[in-house]
């Protein structure tokens, strides 16, 4: 594993590149985790697997205002900006004489999915692509997750936010995840007992409230719809929005599209185990490797 930075509209990422063993350049994958991740986190997982088991150079990096990569303010999701971090760091792996140029492909965790489908679609230097456990984002998604009116109040907050921040600079906070309030960046029991295990390695448990904005005004649908390159989609019935990734799927145009539903494998599962990052990191790899092997 090779430390490495390279920029995104002025900012420093910080990443890991992990290469697999040879002299050849390598096919790459950049991985991209889920809403409010740093890349120590699921995306190593798989990272580790592709290099070490399958061949791929793999790039997992904090996106801006996270983790070890510059931006203010801390912790701002802000998903067009994590697309555009994608899109750099292609512009990266390109500039690697590890990496063969005309072999990049993607990988998506959780609602990293959604980004990385966007990504996916604007960027012709994707070969081909894959999604696991994905958050998917449309209105009908969004109003299932929070609410109408839940949606409508976070909305509402995430403006006044952003107000309140272009116009002073103090940057509003509430926990990322709370085993109890509601009003956190990822409300629910089942992502507190995961996450809060993590705020002594480096993940922050912050989020900022004007992110709102930027959230809830991002839909992956359409980019779904303009998705012709090769895409592999793993979801199950216990991951998140299951009705929504289906519309997703059926959305996408390619000719070489593949989805893998997997029964009851939790959610979660496929962050953290073992047995089963072992086998999607290979039904990933092997779908990979048929475009760009």
């Amino acid at each position: 594993m090779e430390i490495v930075t390279f920029t995104s509209h002025s900012e420093t990422l910080t990443g890991h590149l992990y290469l697999p063993t040879g002299d050849e350049p390598a096919p790459a994958v950049t991985i991209i985790g889920p809403m409010t991740y740093i890349k120590e986190q699921a995306p190593t997982q798989y990272a580790r697997r592709l290099a070490a088991d399958h061949g791929f150079a793999a790039l997992v990096f904090d996106c801006r205002y996270h983790g070890e990569s510059s931006g203010e303010p801390r912790r701002w999701e802000q998903p067009m900006a994590k697309v555009e971090d994608i899109r750099a760091s292609l512009d990266f792996l390109v500039a690697c004489p590890e990496i063969d140029a005309q072999r990049l492909t993607g990988l998506g965790v959780c609602q990293g999915s959604s980004e990385m489908i966007r990504a996916l679609a604007d960027d012709p230097r994707f070969k081909a692509g894959a999604t696991v456990a994905g958050h998917y984002r449309d209105l009908d998604g969004d109003n299932e997750w929070l609410t109408p009116a839940g949606r409508a109040l976070r909305l509402e907050r995430g403006w006044k936010a952003k107000l309140h921040y272009e116009r002073s600079g103090e940057v509003q906070y509430v926990p990322g995840v709370d085993e109890r309030r509601m009003d956190v960046g990822m409300p629910g029991k089942f992502v507190w007992d995961w996450y809060h295990l993590w705020e002594d390695r480096g993940w922050d448990n912050r989020y900022a409230v004007m992110s709102d904005a930027d959230l809830l005004d991002y839909e992956s649908l359409s980019a779904a719809a303009r998705l012709d390159i090769p895409h592999l989609m793993i979801h199950s019935d216990q991951s998140f929005l299951p009705a929504v990734a289906r519309r997703h799927f059926a959305s996408i145009p390619s000719a070489d599209k593949r989805l893998l539903w997997e029964g009851d494998t939790p959610h979660l599962a496929y962050y953290d185990n073992p047995e089963l990052l072992d086998a999607t990191t290979a039904k990933v790899a092997a779908f990979l490797a048929e475009f760009v092997g």
